[in-house]
């Protein structure tokens, strides 16, 4: 029988280092913008401007940290996308205590008549500006997308920023009302004000990509399809053409991303987005 020695060659063992070493991920890198609203990149931030993705998930290192999270990011930031997140209502820096954290967060301010979805819109507004200012993005490549109540405030910030090209919103919120945490504030003016078929109209004619489970009751299948299906109506009224992809996919986990969205999304993206190359090419 032979035997195999498992000693590597000095120059085979610093080979498989320098591989390992070059396959590393990018680092979450922390920015702050001269209006003090901070910010996290996939990476550094480019010495020329490049498409960009907006990700929204919770706070902004979790989302650029994590492969689920960063959705179809991952596949966009090997085609040349710059990768950028924020802290969303209610979470990480933007957390104020005594307020709870996370969705009960965003109930107590509605409550206290905060608008967040205004607030976190301004941020982020905030940050493209800087972005192509600084010449790092390309405000000709500039999309947005998110999961779950990220899914949700990526649909209502390309509702309030066109220069957003794209959405992706995978097993989005699209009505507060939905949600555990809003079931006793159904009837608050803020929470009936800030569901996202009330917004429908600004997307009329742009492209909005979703992806819902059939049995999502935790953010509401139905719901997400009535956003839709409002957005194409309004395109269809204002004559234009409807550039809404919708996919409701059997999910028997209920609440999650249904596999294979993520591939699905950044092709739709590469497609109605685009890239410089893939522009220049056509």
């Amino acid at each position: 029988m032979k035997t195999y020695s498992t000693r590597l060659l000095p120059g085979l063992a610093f080979l498989i280092l320098t591989t390992t070493l070059s396959a590393a991920e990018p680092a979450v890198e922390l920015h702050k913008t001269k209006a003090g609203t901070e910010f996290a990149t996939w990476g550094p931030l480019p010495d020329q401007p490049e498409p960009t993705l907006f990700i929204l998930a919770g706070t902004m290192e979790s989302t650029l940290g994590s492969p689920y999270f960063r959705q179809c990011g991952n596949q966009l930031a090997e085609a040349g996308y710059l990768l950028v997140s924020v802290d969303i209502p209610c979470h990480g820096k933007q957390h104020r205590p005594p307020e709870p954290t996370g969705l009960s967060g965003w109930a107590y301010r509605c409550e206290q008549g905060d608008d967040f979805v205004a607030d976190n819109n301004r941020r982020l507004s905030q940050v493209l500006d800087e972005l192509i200012a600084g010449g790092q993005t390309n405000p000709d490549y500039v999309g947005v997308c998110g999961t779950s109540r990220g899914g949700y405030l990526a649909l209502q910030f390309a509702a309030h920023d066109p220069r957003v090209k794209g959405v992706a919103a995978f097993a989005p919120v699209t009505d507060l009302t939905v949600l555990n945490e809003f079931k006793s504030r159904s009837k608050n003016e803020m929470v009936q004000s800030l569901s996202m078929i009330r917004n429908a109209d600004k997307l009329a004619g742009r492209p909005v990509w979703i992806v819902i489970g059939d049995r999502d009751v935790r953010v509401g299948t139905d719901e997400a399809i009535a956003v839709a299906r409002r957005i194409t109506q309004a395109g269809l009224e204002k004559g234009g053409p409807s550039q809404v992809d919708l996919h409701v996919i059997a999910e028997p986990k209920g609440h999650t991303v249904p596999k294979g969205s993520t591939d699905v999304a950044a092709k739709w993206f590469l497609k109605q987005v685009g890239t410089p190359d893939s522009s220049s090419a056509k």
